[in-house]
């Protein structure tokens, strides 16, 4: 079908790819793949979009002094392009110096209230990659904001029990740590090759449940709780309340917690089924089929983790599963595809839902759906407490490596974000697009943001109280051969910008319901889809997992 190019940005991709590498010898088949003249009825050039959910990170922890590392003896070396555009960060590094009032005379070190906390931000090194999990609760977040003073992190979510090991000796403190491009040096390389935004938030504040809702739907609301009592649903009125912590979904067979969660309303799974669009959400240990080397199986299939969780840690968790919180899209004993070639249509007798593997499985067989959802087993996706930098590095660069060296590249999108901050420091005050006024006996669960129960006005959009946000910044990047390279856009965006490029390239029309992708920001501005050259559109970087540099 023919490509309606409704989206085209204004600038050309640059010409050739210094550096770059291609990938040979992936003995993709060639009769599964759709011929190269073969197009979807997509509003872009992009008839692939793979969303890769990682957890718990703010934009000033990874970029913060982006584009200038240390580069110490014994770590990865980067160097940036003259070109580099500059972020809005912490500052940056000069002959090896801090330089910047945001490194060197910070509110956080300025306020006694930290005392004995109080402490600037500092550069976190390969070697110190596991750290402690942070305090990232909804109430305790809007603490650190302090009405927007940014001066409360080590006080309000800074971790209390992190122990001296991973603390580094900053106990609280290590909330204002950071790493740069010797370190998370895969992701400053996919920034320089590709776009990235400075200026994307959280939707909502807290922790990952929300995150992955808004993502999935652009709502945490309506939820029903079944199976007792939660504080992760608040402002519950007719039996349906807001979700601003992490409770289980309800039936899922691997659900843990007592009190279980459903959503009512639509998600963007729902719109895809209705317009025939490919779809699937594959979520690292979902199949309970496997028996990993170290002999654990089913739902307590368990990995190797980060030091700092002191032994291996599950695979999967249920309150990271996307779609398993509505009844249209749950596989609630997680059934397994009858046949890759099945993977994404609704003939797959698994919902749409599907374990990691199963992604590169259909990747090899060349059979990428429209929209795919990934997220990392546990010990690889980033979040601070049982994975780190690292561990992750290894799943984002293996993915992104197997899907650009799949024909289909040429055609996808690879957006990397995240579902909550952990708590880490990021200086900037997010706009607040929606107000809430929930007062619990508990401060994580209330809104606090300016005052006891008050974030902004306490006014919501839609009378849904419990969804203060925007909430923190995070990192957004999108690989592409349509990327625009070595790219920073400042565009306003959100979790649920996703949504609304799904929504605008598929035409599937709004949620509904509420959802924030009426509200959000658009992602068009890091693509250029005026390019037709064949050169631009197999544009790849491969990277090493260990080093996170070019091959």
């Amino acid at each position: 079908m023919r490509i309606r190019r409704q989206l085209a940005s204004t600038s050309r991709l640059a010409a050739g790819a210094a550096g770059l590498c291609l990938l040979a010898g992936m003995g993709f088949p060639e009769t599964s793949l759709a011929r190269d003249d073969e197009r979807s009825d997509t509003a872009t050039p992009i008839e692939h979009l793979v969303v890769i959910f990682q957890e718990n990170v703010s934009f000033d922890h990874y970029f913060g002094t982006y584009p200038v590392a240390l580069n110490p003896p014994g770590e990865p070396f980067f160097e940036a392009s003259e070109d580099t555009p500059s972020v809005n960060g912490l500052g940056t590094l000069v002959d090896k110096t801090p330089e910047g009032v945001l490194l060197t005379d910070n509110p956080n070190a300025n306020n006694p209230a930290n005392n004995p906390n109080a402490i600037n931000p500092f550069r976190l090194g390969r070697s110190q990659a596991p750290t402690c999990d942070q305090d990232h609760n909804y109430g305790h977040e809007q603490q650190a904001f302090d009405q927007g003073l940014m001066d409360l992190f080590p006080l309000r979510v800074g971790s209390a029990s992190c122990s001296t090991a991973f603390s580094y000796g900053k106990g609280k403190g290590l909330v204002m740590g950071y790493f740069d491009g010797n370190t998370v040096t895969a992701l400053w390389n996919y920034a320089q090759h590709f776009a990235m935004n400075d200026n994307s938030f959280s939707t909502v504040f807290g922790p990952s449940t929300p995150g992955l809702l808004n993502l999935a739907a652009g709502n945490t609301y309506p939820a029903t709780v079944s199976g007792g009592t939660t504080s992760g649903v608040v402002a519950i009125t007719n039996g349906v309340g807001t979700v601003v912590g992490d409770p289980d979904p309800t039936g899922d067979v691997c659900s843990r917690t007592t009190a279980t969660v459903r959503l009512g309303g639509k998600n963007i799974g729902d719109l895809l089924n209705e317009k025939k669009v490919t779809w699937g959400a594959f979520m690292g240990g979902f199949d309970l089929t496997i028996t990993n080397p170290n002999g654990t199986m089913k739902c307590d299939r368990s990995s190797p983790a980060s030091p700092s969780n002191g032994g291996p840690t599950k695979d999967y968790i249920p309150h990271h599963a996307f779609f398993q919180y509505w009844e249209s899209t749950i596989n609630p004993m997680h059934t397994r595809p009858n046949s890759v070639a099945n993977i994404g249509t609704s003939s797959d007798g698994a919902n749409h839902q599907y374990d990691w593997h199963d992604f590169f499985d259909a990747l090899k067989f060349g059979n990428m759906p429209g929209v795919s959802f990934l997220k990392a087993i546990a010990a690889e996706d980033g979040h601070a407490g049982y994975s780190d930098p690292l561990l992750e590095q290894g799943f984002l660069v293996r993915t992104v490596n197997a899907i650009m060296g799949s024909r289909l590249w040429k055609a996808t999108a690879i957006v990397i974000l995240y579902d909550d901050s952990d708590g880490w420091y990021d200086h900037q005050m997010s706009p607040i697009v929606n107000s809430s006024a929930v007062n619990t006996t508990s401060t994580s669960n209330s809104d606090e943001l300016n005052g006891p129960g008050v974030c902004g006005n306490g006014l919501p959009r839609n009378g849904i109280q419990g969804r203060c946000g925007y909430g923190p910044r995070q990192p957004l990047l999108v690989i592409s051969p349509f990327a625009k390279k070595n790219f920073v856009d400042h565009t306003l965006t959100d979790q649920t910008s996703v949504l609304r490029f799904i929504e605008d390239n598929w035409g599937t029309g709004r949620i509904g319901g509420g959802s924030f992708d009426e509200l959000a920001g658009p992602l068009t501005n890091m693509f250029d889809f005026d390019s037709d050259e064949l050169g631009e559109r197999q544009r790849r970087l491969l990277l090493d997992p260990g080093t996170g540099l070019p091959r």
